[in-house]
């Protein structure tokens, strides 16, 4: 067995991976997102739905197909289809597509449970379905759904099903643990056994995370001599989801001697645009793409990583389009914080470093979340300036809604003890705001930060007077950081966050321009 052979990655986030709860992609998202798997990310193929489930389904198809075909790439789009007569493989040739996964019933279980036909019947009209497709131009792959059942309970009629279809005008084999049943030695065991019977057969693993080793299963499979692996984005799939994408190229070339052609670099930009589409969050801590996964929390390992990359592994963050970070808590020290002190341009004596340092330590045992934008608070804090003291500050304001017209916002901006006042229209109260602040800045001749990202929160099960966190991102001068507000309501949240953030960029700079006097005496 040759292991430096290359391997296929088939994604299909945009069929399996749409049977999430809750996620239904439309057609626009769908040829986005194929865009980005095959042009961008560099996926070998994707599966992009199920044929006959609906006449936006079909359409959605269509408009992938024509994209695909004006850059000579149809062979790499494939569409679930079903043993049903001709009448999903009409639906296909229709919608444009050119190939086809075609569901046959890899069990005994499930062939005598749904179809009700002896193996014989379903093998001839597996064939009758393949002539068909051939005639009509469509390529086969050929889905054993429930095969690994069919591997533990009935596997002699695996090896009749293949036997009777190896010689086919099938280009693929394509064996899912539909279920998510199996181990890591299971899947291995019965991928070896299939490639062992079949060594001249293209074959594919198809893996589910029931017992959350989908990954596990496919770095089994692998080795087992699997020719392609299929995966979802983020590991969107029916109940626990499929094998995620990201996992399984960090695998493969970290522990694998398998070439494939997928860019990791482009991995968590798309993952990004499939969370926002498909309405289903990252968790922070996902491998690879979650927002935790890149940052050290322990100040043993940031003193590590300052003085010779000793807590750094294969799985660095710039591979994936990330960047490390230095996360602040009780278990923190003057590393941590040197580093995300760093990162703003602030520079601290030692004393006032160790002050600091207690302080998020004491923060961190009340479990209080402490970020890097949290920093110069701190220190301010740390150095007896306190909040009343901060050099900007939202004095009054008013607020004014009235249907049919556009709400209007008056506000008193108080900027290093001077008064300024600004009154804007907005398409909402908080669009209001911000362009009644921006007028002020823009007096002063002030640079403005982009907002990038605006997320509200309660808590599960709140009710209306439940208080609400708003998480605001903003992009200053090319850095990134966020600032979150907390307030019963909404409006008041974000203007909270809103007021952090200028305060930020005020210290910031104020800091730099300290430093840069000092530099020049």
């Amino acid at each position: 067995m040759n292991d430096l052979r290359s391997l296929e990655i088939m994604d299909t986030t945009l069929r399996d991976g749409e049977q999430t709860s809750g996620v239904s992609f439309n057609s626009e998202e769908k040829l986005g997102v194929a865009k980005l798997l095959l042009q961008s990310l560099k996926v070998d193929r994707i599966e992009v739905a199920s044929a006959r489930v609906s006449e936006g389904e079909f359409q959605a198809v269509k408009r992938i197909t024509k994209w695909a075909e004006e850059n000579d790439c149809l062979d790499k789009i494939e569409v679930l289809g079903f043993i049903d007569g001709t009448a999903s493989l009409d639906w296909i040739h229709a919608s444009g597509a050119r190939v086809v996964n075609l569901l046959s019933k890899g069990s005994l279980k499930h062939l005598k449970g749904q179809l009700k036909k002896s193996p014989g019947q379903h093998v001839q009209d597996i064939k009758d379905a393949v002539t068909y497709a051939s005639n009509l131009g469509i390529k086969v792959n050929l889905y054993l759904e429930d095969w690994s059942n069919g591997m533990i309970s009935s596997r002699d009629y695996v090896w009749y099903l293949m036997d009777e279809l190896q010689h086919e005008n099938i280009q693929r084999f394509m064996l899912p643990d539909t279920l998510g049943i199996l181990n890591q030695v299971q899947s291995f065991d019965f991928c070896y056994a299939c490639r062992e019977r079949y060594p001249k057969l293209h074959l594919d693993f198809h893996a589910h995370n029931d017992y959350d080793l989908a990954v596990a299963n496919v770095y089994s499979s692998i080795l087992a001599g699997m020719n392609g692996i299929h995966t979802t984005v983020n590991g969107l799939g029916e109940r626990a989801g499929n094998a995620p994408l990201a996992s399984v190229i960090g695998v493969i070339n970290d522990h694998l001697s398998r070439k494939i052609n997928v860019d990791e670099n482009k991995i968590n930009i798309v993952s990004k645009i499939v969370e926002t589409f498909s309405g289903i969050r990252i968790p922070r801590n996902k491998p690879l793409v979650g927002e935790n996964v890149f940052t050290q929390t322990c100040g043993v390992h940031a003193d590590g990583d300052s003085k010779d990359g000793l807590y750094f592994n294969r799985l660095m963050p710039e591979r994936f389009g990330r960047e490390r970070k230095y996360a602040l808590g009780k278990t923190s020290g003057k590393a941590n914080i040197k580093k995300n002190l760093e990162e703003l341009g602030i520079t601290l004596e030692e004393e006032t470093m160790k002050l600091v340092t207690q302080r998020v330590i004491e923060l961190g045992d009340k479990k209080e979340v402490v970020t890097i934008d949290d920093l110069p608070y701190i220190v301010s804090d740390v150095l007896n300036q306190t909040m009343d003291e901060m050099p900007i500050q939202i004095k009054h304001y008013s607020l004014s809604l009235s249907k049919g017209m556009r709400p209007f916002v008056s506000i008193n901006l108080e900027v290093n003890g001077k008064m300024y006042e600004g009154t804007s229209s907005g398409d909402g109260q908080y669009d209001a705001f911000m362009n009644a602040i921006w007028s002020i800045y823009d007096k002063l001749g002030r640079n403005r930060p982009i907002l990038t990202d605006y997320l509200v929160r309660i808590p599960p099960g709140g009710k209306s007077d439940a208080l609400v966190e708003a998480f605001i991102a903003w992009n200053y001068k090319g850095k990134e950081f966020k600032t979150r507000g907390l307030d019963p309501d909404q409006i008041e949240a974000a203007i909270k966050a809103t007021l952090r953030m200028l305060n930020l960029i005020e210290q910031h700079d104020n800091v730099l321009a300290g430093q840069l006097s000092d530099n020049n005496k």
